[in-house]
């Protein structure tokens, strides 16, 4: 879908505030209410927009620890591929999965409540995935910045 100017402003706003009102966004885009909602509707069925969510306080929530884990699988086959990622929807902790080249395989964003959960969590589930060959641990001390809009 090619983008035009008024759509990328619509698309900017929204990552900013996803519960911004269509007469706000069509304020701040210069449109009126009807054109706006039309053009936020064409983005939405052509896919732009994957859905709308709402971004949590994690130490608010308890989640004290925050780390990537480093994933080696034992052969780096699409079956072993597909066992693992398949084995993550079982595992909470694990909020994001991205595959990687390199000495790695995968890796992954965990979210603990402390380190003894974070340890549990490890040895007791994640090692426990019987594709992996190893695991490398890095414990996120303080995250100084998180953007969640994509340049436009």
């Amino acid at each position: 879908m090619k983008l035009d100017r008024i759509d990328r402003k619509i698309l900017s706003q929204l990552q900013r505030n996803a519960r911004i009102s269509n007469a706000e966004l069509a304020e701040r885009v210069n449109l009126s209410p009807t054109p706006c909602l039309r053009r936020l509707r064409k983005l939405q069925d052509s896919g732009l927009i994957e859905g709308y969510t709402a971004i949590l306080d994690k130490k608010a929530l308890g989640l004290q620890i925050s780390a990537f884990v480093f994933v080696s699988l034992d052969k780096n086959t699409r079956e072993n591929g597909e066992a693992f990622e398949s084995a993550l929807k079982d595992l909470a902790e694990v909020t994001e999965c991205c595959v990687v080249a390199g000495r790695h395989d995968y890796v992954l964003r965990v979210v603990t409540k402390s380190l003894e959960d974070y340890e549990r969590f490890l040895k007791e589930r994640l090692a426990e995935v019987e594709v992996i060959a190893g695991l490398e641990s890095m414990i996120i001390l303080n995250q100084s910045m998180q953007r969640h809009e994509l340049p436009l």
